[in-house]
């Protein structure tokens, strides 16, 4: 049986190199994202940048839901991708970091394909069920005490056949060590454990940055 690769940082570069070209846009959120400090852990990494593109080209989604935006990268990312009468709605309840990211959406001329809503995602998502709203693909990437009334609830926002993504679902590798009982590690790894028994979806996870939920509702 083959191997999987250790993914070092000289590896993580070659492939960056190798893959599609950045958006100016996205190069400068990037770079401003760097200088947070710990918090542009919240950034998604490059390869899911391009995984995301890719994954909305192919499967010609033009309506998509995400929960989670923090300055716009993975937003940004989707919204290149989608066709010029695709569309997002983008859920984040912090209402600075939704000034930058739309500011930068301006400055990529994307601003006519995306809404932003800024209240808690729970509630903004109540709303669009209410409108009988209905999504090609999710992606979920927010707070992780709520992923299972996120997934929950967005699954029924999806299509039949249509995508939940959701981000961060190795915790640094940290889910697959039984010795590490740490708080957020326990409820990613139920998380995890809830979504394969969940018979409503089939899903792989996918090792690209801290690990992807590809989930296809059935």
């Amino acid at each position: 049986m083959g191997k999987n690769l250790e993914i070092t940082p000289l590896l993580e570069k070659y492939i960056e190199n190798f893959s599609l070209s950045l958006h100016p846009i996205q190069k400068e959120i990037i770079s401003y994202n760097e200088t947070l400090g710990d918090v542009k852990r919240m950034q998604i990494a490059i390869s899911q940048c391009h995984f995301l593109e890719l994954i909305i080209k192919i499967s010609n989604s033009k309506k998509i839901l995400e929960v989670g935006t923090f300055t716009g990268l993975s937003t940004l990312s989707m919204s290149l991708a989608l066709p010029s009468d695709g569309s997002i709605i983008a859920l984040d309840k912090n209402t600075e970091t939704n000034k930058i990211a739309t500011d930068y959406f301006k400055k990529a001329n994307q601003e006519k394909k995306i809404k932003t809503i800024v209240k808690p995602a729970l509630e903004s998502i109540s709303e669009l069920k209410k409108e009988n709203n209905i999504f090609d693909i999710v992606f979920i990437d927010a707070d992780k005490g709520n992923y299972k009334k996120y997934y929950d609830n967005t699954l029924e926002l999806t299509k039949k056949y249509g995508l939940i993504i959701i981000d961060n679902v190795l915790w640094h590798g940290e889910v697959a060590d039984k010795n590490n009982n740490e708080k957020y590690t326990n409820i990613i790894r139920d998380f995890n454990e809830y979504v394969k028994n969940d018979k409503k979806t089939e899903q792989v996870i996918i090792p690209l940055g801290d690990g992807l939920t590809v989930c296809r509702k059935l």
